[in-house]
C-alpha cells in the first residue's frame, strides 16, 4: 500500500553528496532559441540540459545544491486568474520571457501574470535538515506554491531571496519505506508592471527606443534548492582593518539555542587574477593550512581575528584570502566557504590639495566605462558564465581600473569576477517612479513607493556588502526617481560607512554624499573642486559607432555623437582621454565612459552589443589610459579664461588690416573688454561682452618667465576659430563645443618667448548661438610619468 505524509512528519538519515544538478522533467529535445536580431557566440553552448551550472553564490559555498535552471511550464495569464491548469509551453529559466534565450520571446505586460511550473526531485538530506529554494532575482512580485502549500511572496526585482520549503514537501512511503525522492511541484507567479509602476526598474520599459530598453518579466537569476542542517548559517559579514590587520565577522545563525557556538578560519591570501582558472580550495576538506583560527565564540558576538602582515586587494594585485565558517550547537553541526578582500576606500585631501579617492591610503585616479550588463540575446542575463567573466576581462584589457554598474544589479558571480579579477564598481540602486529634470526639486514619493526604495536598496548593500570590488554605492542617477536626496545618502552611509556614497551622479546635487558628480556629454568637464567632497565625472563620451552587421536595429541607432569609421571613433576617443588629464590636474577624482557595449539603438559602446567586435585596439587604449593614473600634473596658467573671473581683452568687429596677429601690431584702437563674448543662453558660456555679429578678432598679452613643457589651450568656441600665437598658427577649429575644452598643442610649447608673448583670436559666426573665450595653460608632468 503506498500513502503520501508530509516530509515534517518523516526522518530521512541520507549521507550529505554534492548534488550540482537534478533531473528535468520537461523534455529539451523540442526548445530552440528564439529569432533574434544579435546573439552572442556564447548562445550556441546554451542547453536546456546545463544552464549556468556554476555554484550561484560564491562568498557562501555548501556542498548541497541543487541547480533547478532548465526547462518549465510557463503560461501567461490575467492578472487576477487563478493558477490555469493548461501552460502555453516551456521556457529555459533563468532566462526572461522577453529573450531569445528563453525560447518563447513575448510580452508579458502588466495586465498579466507569468505562472512558471516544474517537477524536482527531494535531495538527500540530513536527518532533520531543512530544505532553502533560492532565487537569485525575480522581476517584480514573485508567489510561490510548493505541492499546492503557499511558502511565500516577495517583492523586488534585484534582491536574492530565499523560502523554506520543507513543511511543504511530500514523501511517497511504500509499507516501512520511505522514498524521499518521487515528483515535487514547484509553482511560481510573477506581476511585472513594467514601466506603469513606482518599483524600481532600471532601464526597461514597454517600448524601447533611445536609452530605455526592452522589459524583463519574470526569473531571470538562477532558481536552487540547498540542504541545510536544522540550525544553519543563514549568512555572515566580513569587515577589515588595513592598519591593524582586524578582520571581524558577524555570523547570522537561523535556529540555534543558546549554546550555540561559531567560528570562522582564514587561509592564506592569494592572487586570483594570476590562477589557472581552478579553484584552489574548491572542496570542503580543511587540509590547507590555515592561517588563523578563531575560538569558538558566542553565536550573536562578533568573530575578530588578526592576520599577520595583510596582503591588500586593489585592481592591480587582487589578493583574496578563502575563509570557513563552522556552526555548532549540540550536535548540528554547518560550514560553508567564502572568501574575502582586505581593502580600505575613503575621500581626503591629497598633497596637492585636491580632494581624491584613496585606495589604501594611495590616491588613485578611478577610470573606467558605464556598464549596463544587458545580452542581445538574455537582456538581463548573460548566456553563460564565460560570456559573464569575457565583459569583465575586456574592461581590464582596456585599461580601466573600475566600471560602474548602470541602474542594474547583477548576479553574485558577476561580482565574483570583479573581486578575482580587481576589477573597481560602482553600484547603482535600479531606478523607479517619476523622474525630475534639472533644476526641479525631489519628488515626494507614496508611502508604498518609499518603503519599497528602502527595503530593496537595503536588501542589495545587504546582499553584496562582502565583496571587495565594490567601493561606491550609487543611491541616485540623473533626477531618475531621485527623492530625499540627502537623507537616502546619509541612510545608505548609516548601512555602510566602509563604502563611499555617491550622491547623486549626475544633475541635480543637494551638496550631500562623499562625491559632487557631473555628467557631461561628450565633454569631458568636471565640477569646481570642494573643501569635503571629491569631484568626479560620472558620465561622458557617448561616442556612437554603428557597424553594419552588428546592429540590434535596422534604423534610429544613435550615440551622443556618431561617427562613421574605426579610425574616425578612435581619433576623437583619443581627444576626449587627452583632455581628462588636466581635468585630473585640477582636482577630477574619478571620470566613467559612456560605455561598455552598445545596448539595443544605443551605439556608442567600446564593443558591439554582440560582443563579437571590439571597436577600438585593447592594447593601444590601455597605454593612453596609463597616462591618468601617474601622479597628477601640475598646472600652471599662462592665460586664464574668464569661466570664474573676467579677463581683459582688446577686440573689434570690424575686419582689420593683414597682420593683425603678430606681435608687433598696434591696438591701441581696438576696445577693451572682458571675455568670453557671446551672445547669452549659448550653452556652456559665461558672456561677459556682448558680441552678435559675425565676426570678431581678439588679442591679448601675457609674459612667461619659465620654459613651457607641454602647452594646452582652454576654448570654448561657437562657431569657427583661429588662434595665433606670437603671430604663428596654433589652431583651427570648426563648428562649436558646448562647453570649455582643453587641447594639447604638441608643438607650441617652443614658440612661448621669455617676457613678452602675444595670443590672437578670430572667431566666425553662421547661425545660433555665439561664443569665444580662450586660455592657456602649462602643464608639467611629474618625473615618474616623464620617464
Amino acid at each position: 500500500m503506498r500513502r503520501i505524509v508530509s516530509w515534517a512528519a518523516i526522518s530521512v538519515c541520507c549521507a550529505a553528496v554534492l548534488i550540482a544538478s537534478t533531473e528535468n522533467h520537461a523534455s529539451a529535445a523540442d526548445w530552440k532559441r528564439a529569432e533574434s536580431p544579435l546573439v552572442t557566440r556564447w548562445a550556441a553552448e546554451v542547453s536546456p540540459d546545463e544552464v549556468l551550472p556554476e555554484y550561484p553564490r560564491p562568498q557562501m559555498r555548501r556542498r548541497e545544491w541543487t541547480n533547478l535552471n532548465g526547462l518549465w511550464d510557463y503560461a501567461i495569464a490575467a492578472r487576477d486568474a487563478r493558477q490555469p491548469q493548461e501552460y502555453d509551453g516551456q521556457i529555459l529559466v533563468p532566462f526572461c520571457i522577453e529573450s531569445a534565450l528563453s525560447g518563447v520571446k513575448k510580452t508579458v505586460g502588466p495586465d498579466n501574470r507569468l505562472w512558471y511550473r516544474r517537477q524536482f526531485d527531494i535531495p538527500k538530506m540530513e536527518n532533520d535538515g531543512r530544505l532553502l529554494l533560492h532565487f537569485g532575482a525575480v522581476d517584480w512580485v514573485t508567489q510561490v506554491w510548493v505541492n499546492g502549500k503557499f511558502v511565500g511572496e516577495h517583492q523586488g526585482g534585484y534582491d536574492p531571496f530565499s523560502f523554506d520549503i520543507t513543511d511543504a514537501l511530500i514523501a511517497y512511503q511504500l509499507d516501512d519505506q520511505v522514498n524521499p525522492a518521487g515528483g515535487q511541484e514547484l509553482v511560481v507567479a510573477v506581476w511585472d508592471p513594467t514601466d506603469t509602476h513606482w518599483q524600481p526598474r532600471g532601464k526597461q520599459v514597454q517600448n524601447p527606443k533611445g536609452i530605455f530598453y526592452t522589459s524583463v518579466t519574470g526569473i531571470w537569476q538562477t532558481v536552487w534548492l540547498e540542504s541545510v542542517p536544522r540550525v544553519y548559517i543563514r549568512s555572515y559579514d566580513v569587515t577589515t582593518d588595513i592598519a591593524t590587520g582586524q578582520v571581524t565577522v558577524s555570523v547570522d545563525v537561523e535556529g540555534a539555542s543558546k549554546n550555540a557556538t561559531v567560528r570562522a578560519g582564514v587561509f592564506q591570501a592569494w592572487d586570483r587574477s594570476k590562477s589557472d582558472g581552478n579553484e584552489k580550495r574548491a572542496g570542503f576538506a580543511l587540509d590547507d593550512e590555515l592561517q588563523v583560527m578563531s575560538p569558538a565564540t558566542e553565536v550573536g558576538k562578533p568573530i575578530v581575528l588578526t592576520l599577520d602582515k595583510p596582503q591588500l586587494w586593489s585592481p592591480d594585485a587582487p589578493y583574496l584570502y578563502d575563509m570557513v565558517v563552522m556552526l555548532e550547537d549540540g550536535g548540528n553541526k554547518d560550514r560553508c566557504l567564502g572568501y574575502f578582500g582586505v581593502r580600505k576606500i575613503e575621500v581626503k585631501q591629497a598633497e596637492d590639495g585636491f580632494n581624491r579617492l584613496f585606495l589604501n591610503d594611495r590616491p588613485l585616479f578611478q577610470f573606467g566605462p558605464l556598464d549596463q550588463g544587458w545580452w542581445p540575446d538574455g537582456l538581463y542575463t548573460a548566456p553563460t558564465d564565460e560570456a559573464l567573466r569575457y565583459d569583465i576581462e575586456m574592461t581590464k584589457a582596456f585599461g580601466f581600473n573600475m566600471c560602474r554598474k548602470h541602474v542594474k544589479v547583477e548576479p553574485a558571480r558577476w561580482y565574483y569576477w570583479c573581486d578575482r579579477l580587481g576589477l573597481l564598481v560602482w553600484q547603482d540602486m535600479p531606478n523607479g517612479d517619476r523622474h525630475i529634470r534639472p533644476g526641479e526639486p525631489d519628488i515626494q514619493r507614496t508611502d508604498a513607493s518609499e518603503a519599497n526604495y528602502r527595503r530593496e536598496w537595503q536588501r542589495i548593500v545587504k546582499a553584496l556588502d562582502n565583496h571587495p570590488s565594490i567601493v561606491t554605492w550609487v543611491p541616485f542617477n540623473e533626477g531618475w526617481g531621485q527623492f530625499k536626496t540627502n537623507e537616502i545618502l546619509d541612510w545608505t552611509k548609516q548601512l555602510d560607512p566602509t563604502r563611499l556614497v555617491d550622491g547623486p551622479s549626475g544633475w541635480q546635487d543637494r551638496g550631500g554624499g562623499d562625491m559632487h558628480d557631473m555628467h557631461k556629454y561628450p565633454g569631458p568637464d568636471m565640477p569646481q573642486p570642494e573643501p569635503r567632497r571629491a569631484v568626479v565625472l560620472g558620465e561622458f563620451g557617448g561616442l556612437g559607432w554603428p557597424v553594419e552587421g552588428h546592429l540590434w536595429l535596422k534604423d534610429g541607432n544613435w550615440g551622443y555623437r556618431t561617427y562613421h569609421s574605426a579610425e574616425e571613433l578612435r581619433n576623437h576617443y583619443d581627444q576626449l582621454v587627452q583632455q581628462l588629464r588636466p581635468l585630473v590636474g585640477e582636482g577630477l577624482a574619478a571620470a566613467i565612459y559612456t560605455q561598455t557595449t552598445d545596448v539595443e539603438g544605443e551605439v556608442n559602446g567600446l564593443m558591439t552589443y554582440d560582443r563579437k567586435l571590439v571597436k577600438m585596439d585593447a592594447k593601444s587604449l590601455a597605454k593612453l589610459h596609463a597616462k591618468l593614473y601617474a601622479p597628477p600634473p601640475i598646472r600652471t596658467v599662462l592665460i586664464p579664461t574668464s569661466e570664474r573671473a573676467p579677463q581683459a581683452w582688446r577686440y573689434t568687429t570690424s575686419k582689420p588690416v593683414d597682420g593683425w596677429e603678430q606681435p608687433d601690431f598696434r591696438d591701441s584702437d581696438w576696445k577693451s573688454g572682458p571675455g568670453g563674448f557671446g551672445t547669452k543662453g549659448t550653452p556652456g558660456s559665461v558672456v561677459r561682452t556682448e558680441w552678435n555679429g559675425s565676426d570678431i578678432w581678439l588679442r591679448r598679452e601675457f609674459e612667461a618667465t619659465e620654459s613651457i613643457t607641454q602647452l594646452t589651450l582652454r576654448i570654448h568656441h561657437d562657431e569657427d576659430a583661429q588662434v595665433f600665437l606670437n603671430g604663428k598658427q596654433i589652431l583651427d577649429v570648426k563648428g562649436y563645443t558646448t562647453s570649455y575644452e582643453e587641447i594639447s598643442l604638441a608643438n607650441a610649447a617652443s614658440m612661448v618667448r621669455q617676457g613678452r608673448n602675444v595670443l590672437a583670436v578670430h572667431c566666425r559666426q553662421t547661425g545660433g548661438g555665439q561664443y569665444i573665450d580662450v586660455g592657456l595653460v602649462d602643464w608639467m608632468e611629474s618625473a615618474a610619468e616623464a620617464d
